[in-house]
């Protein structure tokens, strides 16, 4: 990494916030516009995967585009012990900014929407299969990101994982957050992307026991790291995304 650790941290808040306003608001949008959850969701998911592969392409460069603790720990568990992967010390960095980033983002949107800036999601989502579905979800997440670095193609990371990320959306019962940041900063919003604060703690076990299995996935589809730039893992992560109020 050339940039400093305030200014990845800044891009990483920054990253971070866009991708929850772009979830939030695009949800807020959808209700306005329409009753059909079907088309709510698919205007959301729409939304979410422009802004998500603009985002990543934006601030690969700088930070690597994690947008997702789970990203920055398995970036970090990954490349410990080599000379260009993430310290501890940027760990501690990474993932503050990314919540703050994230809960800033769902005050944002809420704003631009004349919404009440703070108002906790009352939408449970506590079930055992939408945590599979995060499992699942975060999983393939942490495959794919990796695994692109692994075969030196990082730099399809715009557009292959926001095609995941669309695709997650439908084929996962959760509507896929796979991302802890994203996850407690939708508990901060009372709308169509929301998540009951209740909800997040097994949502956020899932998505760690998810990086976990994505790890091991990882060590035994790819036995080799490709020769990549060190500590360079250009995406976001996740990825986090809305689920439609029916869940």
């Amino acid at each position: 990494m050339t940039a400093s650790l305030g200014r990845r941290a800044l891009a990483e808040a920054v990253g971070s916030a866009a991708l929850v306003a772009v979830v939030v608001g695009s949800g807020i949008q959808a209700t306005e516009l329409t009753d059909d959850v079907g088309v709510q969701l698919l205007a959301n998911s729409l939304a979410t995967v422009f802004g998500l592969g603009v985002l990543i392409a934006l601030f690969g460069p700088v930070s690597g585009a994690h947008f997702n603790p789970a990203v920055t720990l398995a970036a970090w568990f990954t490349g410990r012990g080599t000379s260009g992967g993430l310290t501890l010390r940027d760990v501690a960095a990474y993932i503050p900014a990314q919540t703050a980033g994230a809960i800033g983002g769902a005050v944002l949107a809420d704003a631009m929407f004349a919404r009440p800036l703070v108002r906790w999601s009352g939408h449970d989502r506590s079930a055992g299969h939408l945590w599979l579905g995060e499992l699942v979800a975060t999983a393939g997440l942490v495959l794919l990101v990796f695994g692109l670095a692994r075969t030196a193609r990082a730099h399809l990371a715009p557009l292959a994982v926001a095609s995941y990320i669309g695709a997650a959306y439908w084929f996962t019962s959760s509507t896929s957050f796979a991302n802890p940041a994203v996850t407690i900063g939708r508990a901060f919003t009372d709308t169509f992307a929301g998540i009951a604060p209740a909800s997040v703690g097994p949502f956020l076990a899932a998505q760690l026991a998810g990086a976990v299995l994505g790890l091991g996935l990882l060590a035994a589809v790819f036995t080799r790291p490709a020769p990549e730039r060190p500590g360079v893992v250009p995406v976001p992560a996740e990825a986090e995304l809305a689920a439609p109020s029916s869940s």
